[in-house]
């Protein structure tokens, strides 16, 4: 009798394990799958925020705005490597589900691509703009990345940038009547600490989390205000390494025609080359900058412009 109730008392501790460990894999499988799931849809998430991002390659001076939605709470991690011919732009995407963010190491990599934003972005609304890079030729279009969660407050702008922000009509980028919740981008040195962002128009500073960037036109001031430091000192590089290229392209060009037609344009294009390699911050801007003047003016003039 007892021997026989030890046997059914095993035989039902074996169905429970048994069952126990199989209910444990089917959960762990189901986890597997949605995590696999949750991966790839990010993944073609990101890979889509790439493709919306290419009719912002305006190719005009002025800024052009769009807007993307998401069906659901989204952040957007923008990173950027400097390694290789022209470094990359790599974004991922994470989504909001039941309370939890979604993991994944799956970045989407472009070559061709400058986003300046903040490290991670976060919303269901996101607003892009974009305005193109000239050093002195066209490098790239630079693309500024915002939520709709986080509003803009340009105070004591310039004129000029005053006019573009009012034409861009972006909701999350306003002049002057700033809230308290606003993030305070101001163009005044008396502000007594009350703002987020400092720019420095004259000397070409922003000032931003204790730290300074440098920039050069209107489209560098943009992308120090809208990054990171860290993005915008990165994505900086690589829009050197892009320029340095397009210096040697040039070049080329410049030697044909020469040989063809016997018209010298005269620039200096190697030196550029060499500065743009060797910029190792944006503190080291202004040294290229004075070269690519030279160039832009002396193009100008020149019988046989190379661009």
């Amino acid at each position: 009798m007892e021997k026989g109730y030890l046997q059914i008392s095993f035989a039902w501790l074996f169905a429970f394990l048994a069952g126990a460990f199989i209910i444990f894999l089917a959960i762990y499988a189901s986890k597997a799958f949605i995590q696999n799931s949750d991966e790839v849809q990010d993944t073609k998430t990101s890979k889509e925020i790439g493709i919306l991002l290419n009719p912002l390659e305006t190719g005009f001076e002025t800024g052009k705005t769009t807007s993307i939605n998401m069906p659901s709470e989204t952040r957007i991690q923008n990173r950027c490597d400097i390694f290789g011919t022209f470094g990359k732009q790599l974004i991922s995407t994470s989504k909001k589900s039941f309370g939890k963010w979604t993991k994944t190491d799956r970045l989407v990599d472009f070559e061709n691509k400058y986003i300046f934003s903040e490290d991670i972005v976060e919303g269901e609304k996101f607003y892009i703009f974009s305005k193109p890079f000239y050093f002195p030729f066209k490098v790239s279009d630079l693309i500024y990345l915002t939520s709709s969660k986080e509003r803009y407050c340009f105070k004591d702008t310039p004129d000029r940038i005053e006019n573009e922000i009012k034409s861009l009509n972006q909701k999350n980028i306003i002049l002057n009547n700033c809230s308290e919740t606003d993030i305070k981008v101001c163009f005044s040195l008396n502000i007594n600490g009350k703002c987020d962002i400092n720019v420095d128009y004259n000397s070409k500073i922003v000032k931003k989390n204790n730290k300074i960037m440098h920039f050069e036109y209107d489209s560098l001031m943009y992308a120090a205000v809208f990054s990171s430091p860290e993005i915008y000192e990165c994505q900086l590089k690589r829009l050197m390494k892009r320029t340095e290229q397009l210096a040697l392209i040039y070049n080329d060009k410049a030697a044909l025609i020469s040989y063809k037609v016997g018209c010298n344009s005269n620039l200096n294009l190697l030196a550029l080359k060499n500065l743009a390699n060797n910029l190792e911050s944006s503190a080291n801007l202004n040294s290229v900058n004075l070269i690519v003047e030279d160039i832009q003016e002396k193009n100008k003039v020149a019988n046989c412009k190379l661009w």
